[in-house]
């Protein structure tokens, strides 16, 4: 049969991201699952579904964001509580994936948490990931499941085409997002630059040259997540004070901890483009320098083409 031989799907979500799940299964025609997801007096997670999930294809949308362990919680439980009412499939949709920056042991005695994570899912019973933006792509291959890897950069370059920069230079905040720059600067036909760091210690960063040609060009800095902001605002404060005109900057995940508001708001960037992966406060959404972007209508035909077993990557074609 062309959906696989489920009966139908339905969509459930925890507490990290209503609003995204609300759009999504809006896109897809059909109501939130009927679920209550909440806490024992002692804090721990208690999950009840409260429709029938037997032999359907289930998807579960949460975002392993802050509070991070909750949600993660959240997510596992609701997984183990579909298998065991016999979902016929369970796909786990993962907007952001928290824990994936510990993806290898960069020195003795790490944990590799982003793996951690990818074997407690599929041991509660997950059968598919979907997920955007992994923050090391070879994350999918710590999954022995099907992971359906989803792209923000499409999303991302439809705005700034839209926007008709002139002279636009986009600029990679680091040597290791040097792959995603590119991957955004070849559709806007824009050329790249570097921004070139030392980090002395966890979180925070010390700009040290800008590799390329950015003076009086517009730049657009591009990273897959802003977590303290530090590295983001850093190289944008550097980029105006080496001679760009206009520094515009975007990201899938506005994870957002610590001191990033007051950074990006006393930064030199004069647009910050995020897509909704993460939750922000109404406060945040509304400040003038930040516009954020869906994801859902991208989610929504990913977990439609599953669910009809089409292809996926036909989405970036």
């Amino acid at each position: 049969m062309k959906n696989g031989g489920y009966s139908e799907f339905k969509i459930f979500a925890g507490n990290s991201n209503q609003q995204l799940a609300e759009e999504i299964a809006s896109i897809m025609g059909k109501p939130l699952g009927k679920a209550t997801v909440g806490k024992f007096s002692d804090g721990e997670v208690s999950v009840s579904l409260w429709e029938t999930v037997r032999g359907v294809d289930a998807y579960i949308v949460q975002s392993t964001c802050d509070p991070v362990n909750d949600n993660l919680m959240e997510l596992l439980i609701m997984i183990d509580a579909m298998r065991r009412a016999s979902a016929g499939r369970i796909n786990a949709v993962i907007p952001y994936y928290g824990y994936a920056r510990q993806d290898r042991k960069s020195k003795a005695r790490d944990p590799i948490t982003a793996k951690l994570v990818a074997n407690l899912l599929s041991k509660a019973g997950a059968d598919r990931i979907v997920s955007m933006d992994l923050h090391a792509p070879q994350i999918q291959g710590y999954f022995d499941i099907p992971v359906d890897h989803l792209l923000g950069v499409p999303i991302l370059v439809k705005y700034f085409r839209e926007k008709k920069l002139d002279n636009l230079v986009v600029v990679s905040p680091d040597i290791g997002s040097v792959a995603r720059a590119r991957s955004m600067a070849h559709p806007l036909d824009a050329p790249i630059a570097i921004v070139d760091k030392r980090r002395p210690k966890a979180n925070v960063s010390e700009i040290m040259n800008i590799i390329g040609d950015i003076e009086d060009k517009n730049v657009l800095l591009v990273d897959d997540m802003i977590d303290t902001a530090g590295t983001i605002t850093n190289a944008a404060n550097a980029l105006k004070e080496m001679g760009a005109r206009e520094v515009y900057a975007c990201a899938t995940h506005p994870v957002l901890s610590g001191p990033a508001i007051n950074l990006i708001k006393s930064s030199a960037i004069k647009e910050l483009v995020l897509l909704n992966t993460v939750p922000l406060p109404n406060s945040l959404v509304a400040m003038d320098k930040i516009k954020m972007l869906s994801v859902a209508p991208l989610f929504a035909e990913a977990m439609m083409r599953i669910y009809t077993n089409d292809s996926i990557s036909r989405l970036f074609d």
